[in-house]
């Protein structure tokens, strides 16, 4: 079968990869100079950024990708534990918080700061890993093409748990067993991973503190653009055809029954409405501006489901009105900041967080459409970690401020020449760092600068709305309710990535990988696919 993949970010990359090892015909279109998406890579004098994700986690995740391509994460990528796991610097207090790799310390660290806080958070992490294995076994790997994964007995004996958590809010279970913010805030800031807010992500969400509070954070040495090559590679190694400086315009599709794309097509649309049509391939232009059809049984889309939607299907043929999209959540936007530093920063640590003391103004005013003031932000600093990625002596620092997904606020630009809007979020932010983690001449010292904007993310990644991450996990944009991946109107049309099910992130999109070749196989199941057996994947 002929597969068409729109996009190669890693959720492309990802779903090419194992349709290939499938035995398909598969070729993957992308827009950009180089694969990539929002984990992209930039460089100048010496220094070299992630522009996207930073941080390594659900690791098991990775594994079973990389296992099921016929390799493994220890044979391709270079995997550091950080200690400490990330760093939390609190408005109106001069000590720093470290988070541990270990969950004995962190128990320590909470107990100190409240008594009484270290046993509690024991509990929260039980709870918070009972629900993760739960979700991994039956739910995340679930395209909800079948009502029985809730049927299984391992889930209807915990429903009576399951049903809070959904009913509240992350940051209302947070402050149910916390009594001091800064506990809170460390709890709840998950929720921004999310493309989401502690007062609106369910509570079910809480599994994220499984993940860095109880097995710590890792890094890929390299960056995460190594990750991206790895990936990338094993697809290609595989047998999928990687175009570069191919912008896919349009699908084109024949009605059901009346062309030989219908009659290909192996992917059958549930429920009782007819599919309308049938996927024929996908429309591109290439760098001079020619024209081109790549024929496909499949399409996958990785790109933004928004931009899928509305951009390369006609009106009749899509699955969500522009009424739907007004009624959901893009998740915020974000501002990026890349600096080049001259001399080392020892006050931060690979990653942290610096959080304002009030937290439910930050968050509301990104819901309000209002940039924060003071806004929290995060840095990344990989320079701490990985000596490759700046000159000797120097440090490569990445500042994430959370803003209104709004392409309004403007794009960003190098050495201050962005707009207005993006380089006042950005000199803020610098000031913040510097005034907050004791770093008094920062400004002086940055030698490379360059901002992104959510007009950015708007025009070069076609994001809805200038969204960072993708749609909010909000209760309404949560497993069974996020956007399927499959379309009710066209047969042969899967999707991938962010914008669907299950979600954000790297892992999430690893994940979403998965769940498109669930759809080509006809896998109703919960259950992660089969890996090869170790004797045949060590003989590829």
């Amino acid at each position: 079968m002929r597969v068409v993949v729109i996009g190669a970010g890693i959720a492309g990359l990802a779903t090419a990869g194992l349709l290939a090892r499938d035995g398909h015909e598969v070729e993957v279109l992308e827009r950009h100079a180089a694969p990539g998406g929002r984990a992209g890579s930039w460089e100048r004098a010496g220094f070299r950024f992630d522009t996207g994700p930073s941080w390594y986690l659900m690791p098991e995740v990775f594994d079973h990708w990389f296992r099921l391509m016929g390799s493994s994460a220890d044979r391709e990528l270079d995997l550091v534990g950080l200690d400490p796991a990330y760093r939390v610097f609190f408005e109106g207090h001069d000590d720093a918080l470290d988070v541990s790799p270990d969950r004995a310390a962190n128990a320590a660290t909470f107990e100190a700061v409240e008594p009484g806080a270290g046993e509690r958070l024991e509990r929260y992490l039980d709870s918070a890993h009972d629900t993760y294995d739960l979700a991994l076994r039956h739910f995340l790997y679930t395209t909800f093409a079948s009502w029985r994964p809730f049927a299984h007995p391992d889930v209807a004996k915990r429903w009576h748990r399951l049903a809070p958590l959904l009913g509240a809010s992350l940051g209302s279970r947070v402050a149910a067993s916390f009594q001091d913010v800064r506990l809170r805030q460390v709890l709840g800031y998950p929720a921004v991973f999310l493309g989401s807010s502690p007062d609106r992500a369910p509570s079910l969400y809480h599994l994220m503190s499984a993940l860095d509070l109880d097995g710590g954070v890792r890094y890929p040495q390299g960056g995460f653009a190594r990750v991206v090559d790895a990936v990338a590679g094993l697809a290609v190694g595989a047998g999928v055809t990687l175009r570069t400086r191919a912008r896919a315009t349009a699908i084109t599709t024949t009605a059901v029954g009346n062309g030989p794309g219908a009659a290909r097509t192996r992917i059958p649309v549930p429920g009782s409405r007819r599919p309308r049509a049938a996927v024929t391939g996908v429309r591109w232009v290439d760098a001079s501006g020619d024209e081109h059809h790549a024929p496909a049984d499949v399409v996958v889309t990785a790109a933004d489901l928004h931009h899928v939607e509305q951009d390369l299907l006609p009106p009749d043929l899509r699955d969500r009105s522009p009424g739907w999209w007004a009624r959901r959540d893009p998740g915020p936007g974000g501002v990026l900041v890349m600096l080049g530093v001259r001399g080392r920063v020892p006050q931060l640590a690979h990653h942290s967080l610096f959080f304002t003391a009030d937290w439910r103004e930050n968050f509301g005013a990104i819901a309000e459409g209002r940039v924060p003031d003071p806004a929290s932000l995060y840095v990344c600093a990989p320079s701490r970690t990985d000596p490759t990625v700046a000159p000797p002596g120097h440090e490569n620092l990445f500042l994430l401020v959370p803003v209104p997904a709004d392409p309004g606020l403007g794009r960003g630009g190098e050495d201050g020449a962005g707009d207005a809007a993006v380089e006042a979020v950005a000199d803020a932010a610098i000031d913040r760092v510097a005034a907050w983690a004791g770093v008094p001449d920062l400004r002086e010292r940055v030698v490379v600068r360059r901002t992104v904007g959510p007009g950015d993310f708007a025009a070069d990644l076609s994001s809805w709305s200038g969204g960072m991450l993708g749609p909010a996990h909000t209760l309404r944009q949560s497993a069974m309710f996020r956007a399927g991946n499959r379309s009710r109107r066209v047969a042969g049309l899967l999707h991938a990535g962010g914008s669907t099910i299950p979600g954000v992130g790297l892992p999430m999109c690893l994940i979403s990988a998965e769940l498109a070749v669930k759809r080509v196989r006809g896998d109703t199941t919960a259950r992660p696919l089969p890996e090869p057996r170790p004797a045949l994947a060590s003989q590829e």
